[in-house]
């Protein structure tokens, strides 16, 4: 469950009042999401949605957050825009945290992708990266390739509980990365989201509708965030319904790249980068995992995702060589 901070009857009044948004008509928790918390909030002058942030969420880089979406919505690109008080400020505080409200994002996020769905996540992906190339402000990636071996000190042994032989593979992968030198890749770099996962991602059937969460976003390479979206879309359970064994959908891949390149196409640099970025993804993400499934206390409120999720991702990738192996 996403809410950790509760708000009473009486600060959500004394909040509201700070707008010109009519009378509260339902307020209630929003399950989904691991980092904030999130509210449904319906007034007489239509649906919102209210984040209070918590405290793994720097409160320096809420300006960056608030003006990424409000930039993404002047260039009509479907995503949540934050709602100015009446004193022409959308950031606020609420219970003790930082808040926001955002407008209301018509859609579903899809629990299995279908493939047409994914051919237009990769069309709204590309769609967000054209939007962004003049947005002004940065932030740099806390989660890129220069925090994971951090992330991964003194984690061996978890690992290999979770399964045998694996430290050595997840330090492998650390080493050949670190040979590839991301960091030092020339491509083309601008504002990502970076966690473009399907819950993350609104559709009305199978025409995409928007994107939510921006709460990863950052200044980085844009195949890095192509790289994200195929191990988040891309890889499915086996067909025996073991939810242990991940197969790659060489359908899903190619129709995501495709979709992408149809609006902006990938350079050489970056075609021929993409194994690398696609293995360095799966490897962030089995870190973060890993991390929270060691040291997230026994009865907290959210569950820690499966690491072995991505370790799976990750042999996939070892074996993949040029851009092919994806569908591009």
């Amino acid at each position: 469950m996403a809410v950790y901070t509760q708000v009473s009857d009486e600060a959500l009044a004394a909040f509201l009042d700070q707008y010109a948004l009519g009378r509260p008509l339902a307020f209630k928790g929003i399950a989904e999401g691991v980092e904030n918390s999130n509210y449904y909030l319906e007034t007489s002058t239509g649906r919102f949605i209210l984040t209070l942030f918590e405290k793994r969420v720097k409160a320096e880089d809420l300006p960056y957050f608030i003006g990424l979406k409000d930039h993404l919505a002047a260039k009509g690109f479907p995503c949540p825009r934050p709602v100015p008080g009446k004193d022409g400020q959308a950031l606020r505080h609420l219970e003790g945290r930082p808040a926001v409200i955002i407008t209301f994002l018509d859609g579903l996020s899809p629990r299995r992708p279908t493939t047409a769905q994914c051919r237009a996540l990769g069309e709204g992906l590309a769609r967000m990266h054209v939007a962004l190339t003049d947005f002004p402000l940065r932030r740099e990636n806390s989660l890129g390739p220069d925090s994971w071996p951090r992330l991964w000190d003194g984690r061996a042994a978890s690992a290999d509980a979770l399964q045998t032989g694996l430290a050595g593979e997840i330090a492998s992968d650390l080493d050949d990365i670190a040979a590839a030198g991301i960091p030092s890749l020339a491509l083309p770099r601008a504002t990502i989201h970076a966690d473009l996962f399907p819950d993350n991602a609104f559709f009305l059937g199978d025409a995409f509708s928007g994107v939510i969460d921006f709460y990863f976003a950052c200044t980085d390479a844009l195949a890095y965030d192509l790289a994200v979206c195929l191990n988040a879309w891309a890889f499915e359970d086996s067909p025996s319904g073991n939810s242990d064994v991940l197969q790659y959908n060489f359908s899903k891949g190619a129709n995501l790249i495709a979709g992408y390149e149809s609006v902006r196409p990938l350079e050489a640099a970056e075609r021929d980068a993409l194994p690398v970025l696609a293995r360095g993804a799966a490897l962030r993400f089995f870190l973060t995992r890993l991390v929270d499934w060691t040291d997230t206390p026994a009865g907290a409120l959210v569950k820690p995702k499966n690491p072995l999720e991505y370790a799976g991702r990750l042999a996939f990738h070892r074996k993949v060589t040029s851009i092919a192996g994806y569908g591009g």
